[in-house]
């Protein structure tokens, strides 16, 4: 699955997680690439990020996961810049025809317009509000947010329907929507799940390329909270025999930045994630690689990742265990273990259009 030969050899990977770029699951055909002698070191070029648009047609996902605390989201962006190596999300890449490996991270997809579909969808007759979860699977707050403002169009809608919204980060841009994120949690509509995997910047930087810096969304938290927005800090996710070691400290810092409450997911490797994870493993911690892995099959009876509602996050067996006791102890020591109150969903109107006939209520 992850072999280089799927790499031009002329490109030069530049703060990217995957070290290959295989062909998905759907696709009928491999692409391997074979040297032709004609290559030459001043034609190297650095792999750019390319996006594309899609007019999307719908903008609210739905699910009936009972391990998942909503039922609806919402993903602006298809492919994250972000590049964390772990991403559960690549293998949604293969249904695009595309790698799970460096397509996921450098051919990305905006769905700018989203906005008005989505209002469009909220304004249904039949529409029941529940809070929407933003971020599920790649990062609203990706690099390239900053460009088309997608997610920006999706909380303007929100914050004018008042529907309750819950936005799961890596990315510190989060702090350019405090004007409206800030108002909306002030009524209960909003919270914020801020991911923070390691405190360690080289663990960091090699895991998770071009996600802010530990120390920087530890800022980030404390700017949100001091806007009055509600914060949670993610260990998401816990690897074993790597950063699993420092959940204490993360819990630690996280509190003092100002985080209230806390949650964690054991790391997952589903479908092409798994051959992608090993391959960074052994070209960025050789010496640990094994009993990296070696832990999580313990995780996850004896396979790389078991997606069992009710284990795929968790884990189970000995390791997981104690994993959930030493979280447990942690978080009640901080005071971080009370459950998020439920957002408010009694505050949600369909804003009049321009020439609806005005309400006579006062």
């Amino acid at each position: 699955m992850s072999d280089p030969a799927t790499i031009p050899p002329h490109l030069r990977l530049r703060a990217r997680g995957a070290t290959s770029n295989a062909a998905g699951r759907f696709e009928p055909e491999t692409r391997v690439i074979e040297p032709d002698g004609w290559d030459r070191l001043e034609d190297e070029v650095t792999l750019r990020t390319t996006v594309t648009l899609e007019r999307p047609r719908s903008a609210i996902s739905r699910n009936a996961s009972p391990d998942l605390p909503f039922d609806r989201s919402l993903n602006p962006y298809r492919g994250c810049e972000h590049g964390c190596i772990y991403c559960f999300a690549r293998p949604s890449h293969a249904y695009l025809g595309l790698s799970p490996g460096l397509d996921f991270e450098t051919r990305l997809i905006a769905r700018p317009g989203i906005g008005a579909v989505l209002a469009r969808e909220l304004s249904a007759r039949r529409y029941s509000p529940a809070p929407l979860a933003l971020g599920t699977n790649t990062d609203p707050y990706q690099p390239i947010e900053a460009e088309y403002r997608v997610m920006r169009e999706v909380l303007e809608v929100l914050s004018a329907f008042n529907h309750p919204v819950a936005i799961t980060t890596k990315g510190t841009l989060i702090e350019r929507d405090l004007d409206l994120i800030a108002p909306m949690a002030a009524k209960g509509l909003a919270r914020v799940g801020l991911s923070v995997t390691t405190l360690d910047p080289a663990v960091a930087r090699a895991m998770e390329p071009r996600v802010p810096a530990p120390a920087r969304r530890l800022e980030t938290i404390r700017r949100l909270t001091a806007a009055g927005v509600p914060v949670r800090v993610m260990i998401a996710p816990v690897v074993p025999a790597l950063t699993d070691h420092e959940t204490e400290a993360i819990l630690q810092a996280a509190h003092d930045a100002g985080a209230t409450r806390a949650t964690y997911i054991v790391l997952r490797l589903p479908l092409e994630v798994a051959p992608l994870f090993r391959d960074w493993l052994t070209a960025h911690f050789p010496d640990r690689a094994a009993h990296v892995m070696g832990r999580v099959r313990e995780l996850h009876g004896g396979k790389d990742y078991d997606p069992a509602w009710g284990k795929r996050m968790r884990g189970e067996g000995l390791w997981a265990d104690l994993m959930a006791q030493r979280f447990r102890a942690a978080t009640r020591r901080l005071g971080m273990d009370a459950p998020s109150p439920p957002l408010r969903t009694d505050l949600f109107r369909v804003p009049p259009k321009p020439g609806d006939q005005l309400s006579l209520e006062f």
